[in-house]
């Protein structure tokens, strides 16, 4: 059974995980959390969970202002075939969450550790990220050394991505 948010933010606490959460109303896309959110300090993520050819699995943040290629993550990620988004049903068996609530927080849900986790570089430049803890009705803001323990605590080896500009192609 997936964390609840709630478990979530005591899994943080309990292991002297820094983090700080915001409820907000409810919020589905990029363009609305960045109409509702207010003041949460932070950088904030476009979360993607995807699929490549062999059925691997990936959980990908991005700086929520960066367009999104498929293509040209590709290589980065060592997808094999092409990538895609995964589906509602595998985004639930694999991360515990619902679409409009992916994060990178859901890596707690995935104990087998069968989805690889990447982050943009810039994100992990920021001096802190907001992420969604399992719900898109909070937000909860973290460093970036506070980001890489978490993973430590969950097993999940972070690839920083070095995101391709706008029309790079593979």
């Amino acid at each position: 059974m997936p964390l609840t948010p709630d478990a979530l933010l005591d899994l943080l606490a309990a292991n002297g995980i820094p983090a700080t959460t915001h409820a907000h109303p409810p919020v589905h896309t990029v363009a609305e959390s960045q109409a509702l959110r207010g003041d949460i300090p932070g950088a904030h993520t476009k979360n993607l969970f995807l699929r490549d050819g062999k059925k691997t699995y990936f959980l990908v943040a991005i700086a929520e202002d960066t367009p999104v290629n498929l293509k040209a993550l590709k290589g980065p990620l060592g997808a094999k075939g092409s990538l895609s988004f995964g589906s509602a049903e595998a985004l639930y068996e694999h991360l515990g969450v619902l679409p409009g609530a992916v994060t990178l927080l859901a890596a707690a849900n995935d104990t087998a550790g069968l989805v690889k986790v990447a982050i943009d570089a810039e994100l992990l430049r920021a001096e802190a990220v907001g992420c969604h803890p399992l719900t898109n009705e909070r937000t909860t803001v973290l460093t970036p050394a506070a980001l890489r323990a978490f993973f430590k605590l969950t097993g999940h080896e972070v690839m920083e991505l070095e995101i391709p500009p706008p029309g790079t192609e593979p």
